[in-house]
C-alpha cells in the first residue's frame, strides 16, 4: 500500500525505504509540560530510522494559550510554533497543523504527557502497511487512566465498532499515525475533541486499514480540559450524524425494528391474555396497546426511512451503500426489494379485518370485543401504507444512483483513454 521511496531519500539494497514525518502536537495552557513532551520526541530520531522513518519536523500548535506554551516551545530547537490568536478547538489545532505539515507520514499527540513519544516508531512501523495506526491505550498495556473514563472509552469504542461493523478497542485515543492521502479520504473533520472519534468511525466506514498498537498511558501533566457529561454527548451525537452520512440504516433501523419489537410483544401479550379469557383492559392495558400503535407505525417508518436515505447517500456519493443494517448481505433479494408486496399484504390484511370487524359489528357484537381488531387492522393498514410507499421511493432512487455510477463510470473510462 505504500509507495516506492521518494526521489531524494537514499535507500540501502535490501532495507525499508526511509519515510518522512511530520509529529503534530496541539497544546492549549500546557506550559508545565511542553518542554518535555518535546525533549522525548526529539530523542527518537535514531529509533525512528531504524523504523524505517526520518523525523523532518515536529510542530506545535498553541490553540490560544494564555500561559506561556508558546514561548516555552519556541525555544527549543528544531520545533516550529504555529499560533492561533484564540482558543478554536482541539480539532481546530490538529487540521492547522496536519495542513501545514509535509511529511510522508503525519503522526499526532496531545502535550499533556499522557501520551509516550517513546512509542512512535511502533506505531510508524505499522503505518508503513496501514492507512491508520491508533495507539490504543484499552489494548492491555499499562495505563493510569482514571476510571470513569476508562469506562466511557470502552463503551465509546464498542459504539464505534458497532456503528462501523468492526470491533476496535480505544476510538478516541490522540496518538495517531497516517499518510496524508487518508486524511484527505477522512475530510471533514469536526473542530472539537470529537475530532478522534469521528475520524476513527469514519475510516472503518470508509474501508481503510486500521491497525492499533497497545501504548502505555499515563496521568496528564495539568489539568484536563476534558468534560466527561458535556463532551460525551458531543461524541455521542457526532458519531451518529456520520452513521447518519455514510449507513443512515444502521442508526433509524436499529430504532426501527425497537419500535416493531414492542409492537409485536405487545400484540403477544394480547392474544396470550385472550387465549386465557382476559376482555378487560387496565390502564396499563391501554397504555400497552398505546405503545404497540406507536411503536409498530413509528417503527417501520423509520426503518423503511433508513433504507430510503441508504439510497440517497448511495446516490450523491455515486457508489452502493453495502454495509446495510447488519453490516452484510442477510436477506436474498435485499429486504428493501421486498417492501413492495409486503406493503400490500399488510395493507389487503388490514382491509380483511377491518372489514370482518364491521360485519360483526353490523351482526350485533359488542363495541368491547371489537375495538382491539380495529386498532389492529388501522396498524396494519398504515404499516403497509407506508411500506408500499417507500418501496416506490426507493425504486426510482435506485434508478437515479445507477444512472450516476453510470455517467462516472464512462467519464473515467473517457479521462484513461484521452492521451
Amino acid at each position: 500500500m505504500i509507495d516506492a521511496a521518494a526521489p531524494g531519500h537514499a535507500t540501502v539494497p535490501g532495507t525499508p525505504p526511509i519515510r518522512t514525518l511530520s509529529v503534530v502536537i496541539p497544546a492549549l495552557d500546557e506550559a508545565s509540560g511542553i518542554a518535555e513532551i518535546l525533549r522525548r520526541t526529539l530523542a527518537q530520531r535514531s529509533r525512528l530510522l531504524e523504523a524505517g522513518v526520518t523525523l523532518t519536523e515536529v510542530v506545535v500548535v498553541d490553540d490560544g494559550s494564555r500561559d506561556r506554551t508558546a514561548e516555552i516551545a519556541a525555544g527549543v530547537p528544531g520545533v516550529e510554533v504555529i499560533r492561533h490568536d484564540h482558543n478554536r478547538g482541539y480539532g481546530a489545532a490538529l487540521k492547522t497543523g496536519l495542513a501545514r505539515a509535509s511529511g510522508e507520514l503525519l503522526a499526532f499527540f496531545d502535550a499533556d504527557g499522557t501520551y509516550p513519544p517513546e512509542s512512535l516508531p511502533e506505531l510508524c512501523r505499522a503505518a508503513l502497511e496501514a492507512d491508520l495506526v491508533i495507539g490504543s491505550r484499552m489494548a492491555g498495556t499499562a495505563s493510569r487512566m482514571p476510571a470513569v473514563r476508562r469506562l466511557g472509552n470502552r463503551l465509546f469504542a464498542r459504539l464505534v465498532g458497532w456503528l462501523g461493523d468492526r470491533p476496535v478497542t480505544d476510538s478516541a485515543s490522540g496518538m495517531r499515525v497516517l499518510r496524508p492521502a487518508v486524511l484527505e479520504r477522512l475530510s471533514p473533520l469536526p473542530p472539537g475533541l470529537n475530532f478522534t472519534p469521528v475520524m476513527t468511525l469514519r475510516a472503518l466506514q470508509e474501508g481503510l486499514e486500521l491497525r492499533e498498537v497497545p501504548i502505555p498511558y499515563d496521568e496528564r501533566i495539568g489539568s484536563s480540559k476534558l468534560s466527561v457529561a458535556r463532551d460525551g454527548l458531543r461524541f455521542l451525537s457526532s458519531l451518529l450524524w456520520t452513521t447518519l452520512g455514510h449507513n443512515p440504516v444502521r442508526v433509524l433501523g436499529a430504532a426501527g425494528l425497537a419500535g416493531v419489537a414492542v409492537a409485536g410483544a405487545v400484540g403477544c401479550g394480547l392474544a396470550v391474555a385472550r387465549w386465557q379469557g382476559v376482555t378487560e383492559l387496565g390502564p396499563w392495558g391501554v397504555a400497552a396497546i398505546f405503545a404497540a400503535l406507536v411503536g409498530g407505525v413509528a417503527g417501520v417508518s423509520l426503518f423503511a426511512l433508513g433504507a430510503t436515505f441508504n439510497y440517497l447517500v448511495s446516490l450523491f456519493r455515486r457508489e452502493p451503500v453495502r454495509k446495510g443494517l447488519f453490516g452484510r448481505p442477510v436477506f436474498d433479494p435485499p429486504l428493501d426489494r421486498q417492501f413492495g408486496w409486503m406493503g400490500l399484504t399488510a395493507f389487503a390484511l388490514g382491509l380483511a379485518v377491518a372489514a370482518a370487524t364491521l360485519a360483526l359489528g353490523v351482526g350485533g357484537w359488542p363495541v368491547e370485543r371489537l375495538w382491539l381488531y380495529l386498532a389492529g387492522s388501522a396498524l396494519l393498514l398504515l404499516a403497509g401504507l407506508q411500506l408500499f410507499l417507500y418501496w416506490i421511493v426507493m425504486r426510482i432512487l435506485e434508478e437515479l444512483s445507477e444512472r450516476a455510477q453510470g455517467e462516472r463510470h464512462d467519464s473515467l473510462l473517457v479521462e484513461t483513454r484521452q492521451p
